[in-house]
Order: C-alpha cells, then sequence, then structure tokens
C-alpha cells in the first residue's frame, strides 16, 4: 500500500488510492479509531454502480452506525471480503488489509492531500 502522504482523502474520512482509473477506497485512520471497535461491515456489490457522496455501505462499532460513502462515481470492481469476515482489520490496518472497496471510475473529483486532510482533523 501507498504512504500516507501518497493517497487522497475526504471530508468524510475516507482514504483514495488512485491507480489510473481505478481508486482503491478505505476509511482513515481517524475514522477508525473514532469508530471504536468494528464489528461489522457491509460493501456494495461487484458491478454495483456507485455515486459520488451517496451511501454505499455501512460500517458498524461497539460505539455507532456509520454509513460508507462512495468518493466517486463509477463501478465497484472489487470488495473485500476479508474486511467482511473480519472487521477488525478496519481498526488494526486502515491504510492496508483494511481497505473495503475499489471503484473503475472516468472522472476524478477534487479530493483532499494528506497535508489539507490533516489539517481538517487537527491531527
Amino acid at each position: 500500500m501507498a504512504a500516507e502522504q501518497d493517497l487522497k482523502y475526504t471530508a468524510e474520512h475516507e482514504w483514495l488510492l488512485v491507480e489510473g482509473d481505478v481508486a482503491t477506497v478505505g476509511i482513515t485512520a481517524y475514522a477508525a479509531e473514532k469508530l471504536g471497535d468494528v464489528v461489522f461491515v457491509e460493501l456494495p456489490a461487484v458491478g454495483s454502480t456507485v455515486a459520488a457522496g451517496r451511501v454505499v455501505g455501512e460500517i458498524e462499532s461497539t460505539k455507532s452506525v456509520g454509513e460508507l460513502f462512495a468518493p466517486v462515481d463509477g463501478t465497484v470492481a472489487a470488495v473485500n471480503d476479508a474486511v467482511v469476515d473480519a472487521p477488525e482489520l478496519v481498526n488494526s490496518d486502515p491504510f492496508g488489509e483494511g481497505w473495503l472497496v475499489k471503484v473503475s471510475f472516468t472522472e476524478l473529483p477534487t479530493l483532499l492531500s494528506y497535508d489539507e486532510y490533516t489539517a481538517l482533523t487537527g491531527e
């Protein structure tokens, strides 16, 4: 996985690793920490169409239920079944084994840089 400084971010605390026209998406360590222990992850089906800003899944923790938003318009190319089976990966390795979905996109919206995201979160 790329270094956190090389990723793009959303204000909804998601990270994106952009490789060509595919974005690997996960939630940030900041979001995982705020959620607490993740106990359930629901992801969209491979092949489903997603729209930026729309809910595409759910992440439940011991503290709350959070929604997963699509950061780009596109088609779900892959989902991380390992996270569905072992949701704690979101907490233990949010930037690696805890990735959530891969989305094929045609246009990349304006996203936050690492510096902009850390300024947003105050970290």
